[in-house]
Formats: structure tokens, C-alpha cells, sequence
């Protein structure tokens, strides 16, 4: 029997509703009651920071957007219209059971869907995350509890880049943020990219199909963190 992955577009959608999504699917994941499920979505403005994160890195609000701390790795970054957010709940299995060769998994997804829209992008050495030259268009932040994941990447789609000025993203002084709008010249919709992405997701983790269902089929309502931003 082949390997099955259940995909959600969800749309835009809060922050907190998600979050409350992610803890209820993450329990009936470990439990065993639903299979591996990836969560794709957008979100209003919000500004995350990782368990650890230093506020200091929020340099600035004058917008006034919701500030939420979490249970993932990584330092502060931007959630915001116009970027595609994946959220896998996952459960790691045999050799799979590695946090390194997960992180560099999302990041081999990402970098190949966006190879699809005719860009070069690229990891960094001692980095997390997605690069296309010196400008970051992809960040990582994940919990895994008993081995099971959550939280997870956002990538840069049409998102008005000028939210992260008021933070220093994922903590890296001087980091610069791009888009695949910017980099393209040319308008791609955050539907249009995840469509590729899940394609690029099902083959770095070697599922043999998807299965899609509507949102409102997805549950609605000792851990380790790691991640970037």
C-alpha cells in the first residue's frame, strides 16, 4: 500500500485559528486518528516569534500588528497576505526520525517548486532556510513532538515585503527578504505556487498521492523546536 499524503487549502485564515487547528491535528496525528497532512494557507498581518526568540529583533510596529510567541524554533519573522504558509503534520518514522534531514527536506521542496517558476534558489551553510542570491525568500520554523511534526515554512509569494523593516528577520542582522513577484516580474498568486509546491513536497518526502479535501473536513480545532525564523 502506497504512501498517502491528505493536503488542505485552507485560504486565509487567523493565526490563532490555525495554531488552535495545528495542537488538535498534532494529538490526533500522534494518536494515530488521522494520516500525515499537510496545512497550506495564508495569514492576515502577524509577527511570530520562536520559543527563544529575542523581542529585540522587532524593530518596529508602526502598523500595530499582532505579536504571538509559539512553540517552534527560530527567531521572529512576518506571516502576512501574499505569502504561502505550510504547516506538515507529519509522524517520522525509522529513518526518517532526524530533524537535520526533515529541515533539509522542506528546504529541497521549496527550492524545487520555485526552480518551476525560473528561479535559482538555494540553501546557506549553517543556515535554515531558502536563499536566491543574497536575499532570503523562504523561512523555516518547526515543533516535533514525539516525533511528530508541526509549524513548518512560509515562502515569499506577492507579500509586501515592506512588513519586515520593522523586524529583523529570522534574527540575521542585514538579511534582506525577496518574493517570487519581485524576482519574476510578473504576477503569481499564492494558489498558482502552492498547486506546484505540494507536487514538490509529495516527491522529497516520497508519498505515491494526494488526497485533497475541503477545509471543512480537517479537524477544526517532551517536544523539540527548530527552525530559523
Amino acid at each position: 500500500m502506497g504512501r498517502t499524503l491528505t493536503v488542505a487549502d485552507l485560504g486565509v485564515l487567523d493565526y490563532d485559528a490555525a495554531l488552535a487547528m495545528q495542537t488538535a491535528m498534532l494529538a490526533a496525528r500522534i494518536d494515530g486518528a488521522i494520516g500525515d497532512t499537510l496545512l497550506m494557507m495564508e495569514h492576515p498581518h502577524v509577527f511570530t516569534l520562536g520559543r527563544g526568540a529575542d523581542e529585540r529583533f522587532i524593530v518596529g510596529n508602526p502598523a500595530s500588528v499582532p505579536i504571538r510567541r509559539v512553540s517552534r524554533g527560530g527567531q521572529v519573522t512576518y506571516h502576512g497576505p501574499g505569502q504561502l504558509i505550510g504547516y506538515p503534520i507529519l509522524k517520522l518514522e525509522g529513518r526518517d526520525r532526524d530533524v537535520t534531514k526533515y529541515l533539509r527536506g522542506l528546504e529541497a521542496a521549496m527550492i524545487d517548486a520555485l526552480a518551476k517558476f525560473g528561479i535559482d534558489a538555494a540553501r546557506r551553510d549553517a543556515m535554515t532556510g531558502v536563499w536566491v542570491g543574497s536575499r532570503k525568500i523562504a523561512s523555516i520554523g518547526v515543533g516535533i513532538r514525539r516525533w511528530t511534526t508541526w509549524h513548518g515554512f512560509a515562502l515569499n509569494v506577492s507579500t509586501d515585503l515592506s512588513f519586515f523593516d520593522a523586524i529583523v528577520p529570522c534574527g540575521i542582522e542585514g538579511c534582506r527578504m525577496t518574493s517570487i513577484c519581485e524576482l519574476t516580474n510578473r504576477a503569481v498568486s499564492v494558489s498558482e505556487f502552492a498547486e506546484v509546491m505540494r507536487e514538490s513536497f509529495r516527491g522529497v518526502f516520497r508519498y505515491d498521492e494526494i488526497f485533497s479535501v475541503a477545509a471543512a473536513r480537517i479537524v477544526p480545532t517532551a517536544e523539540f523546536v527548530a527552525g530559523d525564523g
